[in-house]
């Protein structure tokens, strides 16, 4: 059923959403809250779903934002959304796999990247979805972690930024990826959920052709928060 919700404590935002498909997660708030103070011109949000993070990141830069959709419904989301939101000037998305971006765009073209990508290896095959949608969403069927990192080396800019959200226990496989296309991380943001756990949630930020050297940020405990807003602010 398709439904129209408030995007979470984001004034004026409102996203379309299907529970058959696709509904955006806390992950999509964090990767754009990390990404927000990006001065870049053209972004790509490289696995767009409904447009939760586009949308997000609308409300803090001026930019020109495109993301691509593999899934024709959940692309049919992400447009609706678009033009709910009154943001056809500055948001578009791509109804196809983002591996064929080449079609549309040219090397070096964007100033940054967000992905909030599949989080589970096809190997991990326990309770891998039945539908489709939702299996393209959680699981490496299409896109892998070095496709992120191969599409990224292309179509970033020199110095561009790459911003990503994952499982922290990935996190060895983002900086070995990292070094191999010369997007170093430079910025590592660990986020636990509940006081006293291990943390779940990993962001980077890497650099595009950047010098070795590494920020790691305090973790974050979002356990009770009752917005997300600024939550990097002073970290990034």
């Amino acid at each position: 059923m398709l439904v129209k919700n408030d995007l979470f404590d984001y004034e004026d935002r409102f996203i379309y959403q299907d529970s058959e498909y696709f509904k955006f997660s806390l992950d999509s708030i964090l990767l754009a809250e990390y990404a927000s103070e990006d001065k870049g011109h053209n972004i790509l949000d490289m696995c767009a779903g409904n447009m939760a993070v586009s949308l997000i990141l609308s409300k803090y830069i001026n930019a020109n934002i495109t993301g691509f959709e593999l899934i024709p419904e959940v692309f049919e989301l992400g447009q609706k959304s678009i033009a709910l939101n009154n943001l056809e000037d500055n948001l578009k998305i791509i109804n196809d796999d983002v591996k064929n971006i080449g079609n549309y765009y040219s090397a070096e073209y964007f100033d940054a990247i967000v992905c909030n990508p599949p989080f589970f290896k096809t190997n991990e095959n326990i309770n891998i979805n039945k539908v489709k949608e939702k299996a393209v969403a959680r699981h490496e069927l299409s896109l892998t972690m070095e496709d992120i990192f191969k599409i990224s080396r292309t179509y970033l800019k020199n110095k561009g930024n790459l911003y990503i959200v994952h499982r922290a226990e990935r996190l060895d496989e983002l900086i070995t990826l990292a070094s191999k296309y010369q997007i170093n991380i430079k910025n590592i943001q660990l986020i636990s959920t509940k006081k006293g756990e291990n943390p779940r949630i990993v962001l980077v930020k890497a650099v595009k052709n950047s010098k070795q050297g590494v920020k790691i940020n305090k973790e974050i405990c979002i356990e009770n928060l009752k917005t997300y807003k600024n939550i990097f602010k002073e970290g990034i």
